[in-house]
């Protein structure tokens, strides 16, 4: 009996040696498992104009592991692009510019400088991000805006070290040369309607005594041309389309959308991982390198902001916990402005019978059997970069000519043959900011851009509606021109423009400068040049947030170019650079032309 007892003492002790071994197994097999689910070398948050290009550059290393979250739903349904022919038919842009499907929505407090009115903001909320919104304009900027920002403290982003980056994402349909690319995933073509209208276009600027220029992204921005677009066979190619969808099938990249991230983790100073919502369900993922925002101009200093960095006593009030006191995050907000000058034309040659249903349809159907037709461009085809005035070193005015016209954003269709050209200053010296509302990682910030705060905007403003008129008044267009619609014969003084673009600018959807690039001695700044932010170790910001002021043209193309660039130093290779590459100077500065 004593053997017996004392074999069954022997067994149970066993039992509980070999139960916390099991336990401690599986234990140790969970912590596994959740180290392999759920820890990646990078977190990348939106999958938009920047998210995508990071999430095909940083998966060509296959030793790394890469997860991009993105807010809202992917851009295709069943793999199908003509399912979601919104977002892919260029023609169609204006459905999503217009629409809280695929886009945030956003709108800024009363503009007091523009007769209290409230500005609407679309970005996208969608793979590909605003890149899957915009009206597909392929502009870099002038070199001078990156030697500008060299200056201002983003060492290394000038223009020598920029173009080469340009250069890589670019495939252009006219073939590579000094200044285009032709290897690189973002196509980029020519428009190809050639609509009478945009040819007097061309015409009036050069009988106004402008130059006429074959690539405004090249040698030589100044001037009138025709405009480049991320267009590709009849399609919208986005960022989603260009980098997310060729990098899917790679192991090491995993995706998720409909995901609203709410803070980014910290241990100390150090982002560890990020937390989000998914179906309701809140979840928490681990990095070993970096968390990167690439969330674009509004969501990225609101995400700093939410999660403890950002101005301490601005965080205080609201009860967040100070991880860094960064006082520029979601300062230095900057963002063109444009007006619309708008002429009736005489002639059935503009948008307007397009826009009928059944010339719709018809438009519809052509595009999704072949992706041609009047479906296949944005028709935003020619456009121009002129001084305001003598003495300015480049261009600080734009051009984007339309034979159509737009009333509302596109939410109001037009009711006559009518033309009109997009024109706004593109240095404004006034500058906004963005703050928290709430806690709530779903209630939209604060957005003040400060519109028109300044004398030297206003006069600005004022130059860009005069020299559009003076355009629209050469021969080119005598067999075209109408009635001037916008702003009206009645507007002729300076007060009366004053006014006209109080009640008409608009924003042209180019928000950015919110996380400037700078100096760590910069206390405006909340990046160094490296796209780390600063206070902060392996946390960075990838997106039009940290440009240190704004660039000379469409923002797109430049937040790809800071992506290519910014993929390369966080993979630790060094910098590409072309030294020496001319850029056109006016041959003197004592005339406006």
């Amino acid at each position: 009996m004593r053997g017996i007892r004392g074999l069954l003492i022997k067994a149970d002790m066993l039992k509980k040696v070999f139960s916390v071994q099991n336990l401690k197994m599986t234990q140790a097999f969970s912590q596994d498992s959740s180290r392999n689910v759920d820890c990646f070398t990078y977190i990348i948050v939106g999958a938009g104009s920047a998210g995508c290009v990071l999430a095909n550059r940083l998966t060509e290393d296959p030793d790394s592991t890469v997860k991009l979250l993105e807010a809202g739903p992917r851009d295709v349904l069943f793999d199908s692009k003509r399912l979601m022919w919104k977002i892919h038919m260029p023609a169609a842009l204006t459905y999503n510019l217009c629409d809280d499907k695929y886009n945030w929505y956003y709108h800024t407090i009363p503009q007091k400088h523009m007769d209290n009115r409230i500005m609407y903001w679309p970005r996208g909320r969608v793979w590909g991000g605003s890149s899957s919104l915009n009206a597909m304009v392929y502009i870099r900027g002038h070199a001078e805006d990156y030697n500008r920002w060299s200056k201002e403290g983003a060492v290394g982003w000038d223009y020598e070290f920029c173009l080469p980056y340009f250069k890589k994402a670019q495939t252009h349909e006219l073939g590579a040369d000094l200044y285009r690319g032709g290897n690189g995933p973002l196509h980029v073509s020519r428009g190809k309607t050639n609509n009478p209208l945009h040819l007097a276009f061309l015409d009036a600027a050069q009988q106004a005594g402008y130059p006429f220029t074959d690539d405004m992204n090249g040698f030589q921005q100044e001037g009138f041309g025709w405009m480049d677009m991320t267009i590709h066979q009849g399609q919208r190619w986005s960022t989603a389309s260009a980098y997310l969808r060729p990098a899917l099938s790679r192991p090491n990249l995993s995706t998720e959308e409909n995901t609203l991230v709410t803070k980014i983790l910290f241990k100390g100073p150090r982002a560890i991982g990020i937390e989000y919502v998914k179906d309701g369900e809140k979840k928490r993922i681990f990095v070993n390198k970096d968390v990167i925002l690439s969330a674009g101009a509004i969501n990225s200093p609101q995400l700093l902001m939410l999660s403890g960095v950002g101005n301490a006593d601005d965080l205080k009030k609201l009860g967040i916990p100070v991880i860094c006191h960064l006082s520029g995050v979601g300062q230095n907000l900057q963002d063109h402005l444009e007006v619309y000058v708008q002429q009736k034309c005489t002639q059935p040659l503009t948008l307007y019978k397009s826009q009928k249903p059944l010339n719709m349809i018809k438009i519809g159907l052509e595009w999704m059997w072949k992706f041609t037709g009047d479906g296949a461009t944005a028709h935003l085809e020619t456009g121009g970069f002129i001084r305001s005035q003598a003495g300015v070193p480049h261009p600080d005015i734009q051009f984007h000519f339309l034979p159509s016209q737009v009333i509302d954003h596109g939410r109001t269709a037009s009711e006559l043959e009518a033309y009109q050209v997009h024109i706004g200053p593109m240095r404004s010296k006034s500058v906004g900011w963005l703050k928290l509302k709430s806690t709530d990682p779903k209630e939209h910030p604060i957005l003040d851009p400060n519109y028109l705060s300044t004398e030297i905007d206003i006069w600005e403003f004022r130059q860009c509606v005069k020299l559009a008129r003076e355009i629209f008044a050469q021969e080119a267009f005598e067999k075209f021109r109408g009635p001037e619609i916008q702003p009206g014969s009645h507007v002729q003084s300076d007060e009366e423009i004053d006014a006209f673009i109080r009640q008409k600018a608009d924003s042209a959807y180019h928000p950015s400068c919110t996380c400037k690039m700078g100096q760590d001695s910069d206390s405006t700044a909340v990046v160094d040049p490296q796209t780390k932010v600063i206070g902060i170790e392996n946390l960075r910001v990838v997106d039009a947030s940290i440009m240190p002021s704004i660039v000379s043209g469409n923002l797109n193309a430049p937040t790809i170019m800071i992506a290519e660039k910014a993929a390369d130093i966080i993979k630790g290779l060094p910098a590409l650079q072309e030294k020496n590459v001319h850029v056109y100077k006016p041959p003197t500065l004592e005339a406006q032309r």
